[in-house]
Parts: C-alpha cells; sequence; structure tokens
C-alpha cells in the first residue's frame, strides 16, 4: 500500500505492508513496488493515483490490480469511478473488491487523467471524434474517462473512452454544460490567447494552447464497486 502525502495522518491505515512516499509519487518510489505485486493499493490524491498508473504504462503492468483510497471527499476520481470517499469504505473496496478493466485516457503530453482535466475559459475549436463540441468562445473544457465507454450504445467503430464535456455560455446565466462521448477529444486555443488548465488537481505549469486525448489501446485494472 502507497500512503502518499500526508494522507496517513488523516486516516487509520494496516500497520503492515504500508510504503510512505511524496504527494505525487516518483518513479523511483513506484516502480520498485511493481516487479511482485498482484495488487497495488493507492491512497493519497487524484494526482498520486494518476502518477502511479501513468508508471504502470510505463513499465507494461496495466495487468496490475490497482485500488484508490481517496485522500479528499471531493476526490474526482472517487466521483468518475463510484468508489467511496470514507476512509473505512474505501480500505474495505481496496482490499476486498475485484478489479474491473477500465479506460485508460492519455494525452498527447504524456500524462494520464485519473479525474479530469479541465480546461479555463477559452477561444477556440474543441472536437470529440468528429464531433464539434464548440467554436468560438465557451466557459470551458472538462475531459474524464467514461467508465461506461465498454457498455454504452450509440457510439463509432472506435468505440468511447472519453467523455467531454464543454461549459457553453450563456447571457446572464450560468454555462450550460454539454457531455459528449468518444474515443478522442481535442482542444485548440486561438492564436494569440491560451487557458489555463488543470489535469488531477494540479495546475499545469504552461498556458495550454492545444490538446489532445485519446483512450489508449490496452486497459487499465481499478478495484471498483
Amino acid at each position: 500500500m502507497l500512503t502518499c502525502g500526508d494522507v496517513a495522518s488523516r486516516a487509520s491505515f494496516p500497520t503492515s505492508g504500508v510504503v510512505a512516499c511524496g504527494a505525487v509519487p516518483a518513479r523511483s518510489e513506484v516502480d520498485p513496488l511493481l516487479d511482485d505485486a498482484t495488487r497495488l493499493v493507492v491512497a493519497g490524491s487524484d494526482a498520486a493515483l494518476a502518477a502511479v498508473v501513468v508508471r504502470l504504462l510505463r513499465r507494461e503492468r496495466l495487468d496490475l490490480a490497482v485500488a484508490f483510497v481517496p485522500g479528499s471527499p471531493s476526490s474526482e476520481a472517487a466521483a468518475v469511478w463510484g468508489l467511496p470517499t470514507d476512509p473505512g469504505a474505501a480500505l474495505d473496496l481496496a482490499f476486498d473488491g475485484s478489479p474491473v478493466p477500465a479506460p485508460l485516457i492519455r494525452d498527447d503530453r504524456g500524462g494520464v487523467i485519473a479525474g479530469v482535466h479541465r480546461v479555463g475559459p477559452f477561444t477556440g475549436a474543441s472536437f470529440c471524434d468528429e464531433h464539434e463540441l464548440v467554436r468560438g468562445d465557451a466557459a470551458g473544457l472538462e475531459v474524464r474517462p467514461d467508465p461506461e465507454a465498454d457498455t454504452r450504445t450509440g457510439l463509432g467503430p472506435g468505440g468511447g473512452g472519453v467523455a467531454a464535456t464543454v461549459l457553453v455560455r450563456r447571457r446572464l446565466l450560468r454555462p450550460r454544460a454539454r457531455t459528449t462521448f468518444g474515443r478522442a477529444a481535442t482542444v485548440g486555443i486561438r492564436q494569440g490567447s491560451a487557458a489555463a488548465a488543470s489535469r488531477d488537481g494540479v495546475d499545469d505549469p504552461k498556458p495550454l494552447e492545444r490538446r489532445s486525448w485519446y483512450r489508449h489501446t490496452e486497459n487499465w485494472h481499478l478495484v471498483r464497486p
């Protein structure tokens, strides 16, 4: 079990088989655990979970069962995947639950999404597969994995995996959210402007000008209800 950052101070975890690591675990902290493991329990933030999944991808260990104990009740990853945020219930599921294949969503910068990648207000164009989400001004864009991708009907030949939600501006009203499902999504920001973005709760280091997200050819295996 990996306890990431200060999460161990906020819940009661097992006293054996626990490895403490940084808030966002590094390669040197994750890789030594992968060779002989059959299940890896990650306790921490959404960004911690994403960092572990990146290492599974790089080490070709996406077959490994991964369980997540959210470090916060507001975890977006927990909301996406239907995981409990109560520490006791999350631990019970983590150790006793069964892994289920889950679509792995990557981006063109080498990252993965555990919960959500948010793009702030922008002027530009965004697509999900062949569907135009917006052209012009948008209040934002949110890209998440789609847990129901393999059972969802009405998708193209490539299937799904990505849930792209565009926030459409409305005069004097709150933005309207419109979600489209597909295998890939893109956004391009108008030249001369850029948008702030954050992935799994961590701000992107630079303003975003363009980005692509897509479903990896192989699933990862998440313990979930």
